[in-house]
């Protein structure tokens, strides 16, 4: 291996490593000492980047940390202004429930992917990542495309009035519930993942899969219609569409969001 091979940031710890052979006497510079060095290098995980084998798989990021420039508001041009960058988060500054911000969708579109992020909610935090989102005049992102609910489930609890079931953290928002979930509490990350082929998709929290549907099967048309987008023509009719965010009006965080589109 040469420097040259080595990704930035193991080339850092590389020539560290290298330095404090030096200092130590353990080493005077030679190839060999080169070597010995360079089989010592170990990959360091840093958020919002891409390995060499991610890259060579065809991910590419859709936060590097710094930027959202990949995003943009739902029905709009320009970034709300209540999503910045900050600690190398995609953060939503909301706490009072009102939901004006906007929600926000990236400026590419995506049909068959697979989609990897990381996410925490704060007291009460409600958001949600939807997919194949297509803008359409006089509806909401929740009205035209399908959720990966993203929650701080025990802040809801079941009432009279409430079933929670459909509605909490990696659920298929409104639809279908989950047997399965393994959830962290507010202020921890979870990592979430969506799988969309053609109609089947999964949907994944913290390594265990939380449902897989098909769409347009007559078990799901059964499940839209028992659901508040019965009256919605154009939910999640789009076959390729945009990845968003919600604003729910309550704090949430994104990072690590990887995408690689599939044949």
């Amino acid at each position: 291996m040469t420097n040259e091979t080595i990704p930035p940031l193991r080339q850092l710890l590389a020539l560290t490593l290298l330095g404090c052979s030096a200092c130590s006497g353990g080493g005077d510079g030679t190839a060999d000492d080169e070597a010995t060095m360079s089989e010592t290098v170990v990959d360091v995980f840093v958020h919002n980047t891409l390995s060499s084998d991610e890259a060579a798989d065809g991910w590419t990021l859709l936060f590097d940390g710094q930027t959202i420039d990949q995003w943009r508001g739902y029905g709009r041009d320009d970034m709300p202004e209540t999503w910045i960058a900050e600690n190398g988060e995609m953060m939503l500054q909301a706490s009072s429930g009102n939901m004006d911000g906007g929600d926000i969708i990236t400026v590419a579109e995506y049909t068959n992917f697979e989609l990897t992020f990381d996410f925490k909610v704060g007291p009460s935090g409600n958001s949600g990542v939807f997919y194949r989102a297509v803008e359409t005049d006089g509806k909401g992102l929740w009205q035209v495309s399908a959720e990966y609910q993203v929650l701080d489930d025990p802040a809801y609890p079941e009432s009279d009035d409430w079933d929670p079931r459909t509605h909490r953290t990696g659920e298929n928002y409104d639809l279908e519930a989950a047997d399965n979930r393994i959830v962290h509490p507010i202020g921890e990350w979870n990592s979430g993942r969506i799988v969309a082929r053609g109609n089947t998709v999964q949907h994944w929290l913290n390594g265990t899969m939380t449902v897989e549907y098909e769409l347009y099967s007559e078990k799901w048309n059964g499940q839209v219609e028992a659901s508040k987008f019965s009256v919605e023509e154009h939910y999640a009719r789009a076959p390729s569409g945009s990845i968003g965010l919600q604003d729910h009006g309550t704090p949430v965080w994104y990072r690590n969001m990887k995408i690689r589109t599939m044949e």
